[in-house]
């Protein structure tokens, strides 16, 4: 037997949709990122971007578990000296741009930085409300909720 490897020529990329309202954030972040690195197709190879593009609508409506909401922070550094600061998740959540949670929760679950991880990271779309720009790709909905249980509250 032979190991096959895929060639950027023979990957096709589908696009596809995700209503992010009422799953939870973990378990949408697990499951974008394996899509995204192309683990859930039988062609999957290491150092080929394999993945699909993925769309994500609603990201204000995701939910985090427990006391995530007031507890977890977003840490940042200023760039002056004794310059890191934090965010909690609600003030995120609450502010302008909700969908910087999701974008960063996927982006920790992907390799770290390469070229290969931050092109596979680019082909992921958050939108913070129900529309998106992106209907003349005509992308499928994946209905993650309903694979378990457990990724909706």
């Amino acid at each position: 037997m032979k190991t096959y490897h895929a060639k950027p020529s023979e990957v096709h990329k589908k696009w596809l949709l995700i209503d992010a309202e009422g799953l939870i954030l973990g378990r949408l972040a697990a499951i974008v990122a394996t899509i995204l690195r192309g683990k859930h197709k039988p062609m999957y190879t290491q150092h080929i971007d394999t993945g699909d593009n993925i769309i994500i609508i609603n990201a204000e409506k995701v939910k985090l578990t427990g006391r995530k909401l007031e507890q977890k922070t977003y840490p940042w550094y200023s760039g002056y000296t004794s310059g890191l600061k934090d965010r909690p998740a609600k003030r995120i959540m609450l502010g302008e741009f909700p969908q910087r949670i999701i974008e960063e929760a996927v982006k920790r679950m992907m390799p770290k930085d390469s070229p290969l991880a931050r092109a596979q990271f680019s082909k992921l779309k958050v939108y913070k409300g129900p529309s998106h720009p992106h209907e003349a790709q005509t992308p499928e909905v994946l209905d993650i909720a309903s694979r378990n249980p457990k990724n909706k509250r």
